[in-house]
């Protein structure tokens, strides 16, 4: 594994970590993570994709892992604007991806915050990816999911004005990853609801790199982003010829149970994308990544990825 670091557009260091196949490289996967977690967990995913023959890229999003804000707590992205300056470093991460392993196809797949960062990548940038894969996914733009994120964003800014922009709100932990791990219960761990795999549940739980509070700020620019990522306009700039999988657990409660994803799903082939995917697995909950049937997600991607760039 190599490691490199590029600037986000405020002058913050954003952190990446790149393996390498030992062969020649066919395509670079860029990995935009979740949150609360950071790039390096997707280690032994990247030696599977290596031995596949693709390179894999993943940065630590500002706020996550090595790419904190100077003196800051992990959680915060920015004091303003965060959202859009997270998903810009993905951009400015992919530039140096095209300089280091020139004239490849780079696919990028987000899991989770990380899939919501893709979707708006894909309207945004989406001229500088070959295909995209949304891991954990939901579209919040209508539906149940749309009333329920007007009152996390009205929320999300009373505790900002409450607390401060870097302030912690147990209210909203509460309401989001309380509320999906309610659905486990009787519970083991507060992250129960990640996975069915109990020693990946308790890597996360004892890494100090997982789980911290996010800030309010970061919770407000998120959720102010999540009502227009699957929204009309939105779709209507994307590539509707892009190849795109998305895949998700059927008991994964940020895809409402395989419900938030369907809307997704069928908000793609309202506007007549052709390349779309999809891949649910039975019982499986957040992290498909690192969930118990996780060799045959991987090998499915694989498959995908390599159909997907023919």
């Amino acid at each position: 594994m190599e490691t490199f670091i590029v600037t986000g557009t405020d002058g913050i260091e954003v952190h990446c970590y790149q393996w390498r196949p030992a062969g020649e490289v066919q395509a670079i996967v860029h990995i935009a993570h979740g949150m609360s977690e950071h790039a390096l967990r997707y280690e032994r995913f990247a030696i599977a994709l290596n031995k596949a023959g693709f390179a894999v890229v993943a940065n630590d999003h500002r706020g996550h892992g090595k790419s904190k804000l100077l003196e800051r707590e992990l959680g915060h992205m920015a004091d303003e604007n965060s959202w859009h300056k997270a998903v810009n470093d993905l951009a400015v991460v992919n530039q140096q991806i095209q300089q280091r392993i020139p004239n490849k196809p780079i696919i990028l797949l987000g899991h989770s915050m990380g899939s919501f960062m893709t979707q708006d990548y894909m309207a945004r940038y989406g001229d500088t990816i070959s295909a995209a894969a949304l891991c954990a996914t939901n579209s919040a733009t209508n539906g149940p999911a749309g009333a329920l994120l007007k009152i996390a964003q009205m929320l999300a800014r009373f505790e900002r004005r409450r607390l401060s922009p870097t302030g912690h709100s147990p209210v909203i932990l509460s309401m989001v990853f309380g509320a999906y791990n309610k659905a486990f219960k009787p519970n083991r761990t507060e992250f129960d609801w990640l996975s069915r795999d109990e020693s990946e549940v308790d890597k996360y739980v004892d890494d100090p790199l997982c789980g911290f509070e996010c800030s309010t700020q970061t919770w407000t620019d998120m959720f102010a982003a999540l009502g227009s990522l699957a929204s009309d306009p939105a779709i209507k700039k994307m590539d509707k010829t892009l190849p795109i999988y998305v895949f998700s657990g059927t008991d994964d409660p940020v895809g409402e149970k395989g419900k938030g994803v369907q809307r997704l799903l069928n908000a793609y082939q309202k506007y007549g994308f052709t390349r779309v995917t999809h891949q649910f697995y039975q019982g499986g909950r957040h992290e498909m990544l690192n969930e118990t049937n996780r060799d045959e997600v991987t090998s499915d991607f694989i498959q995908w990825a390599k159909n997907a760039l023919d």
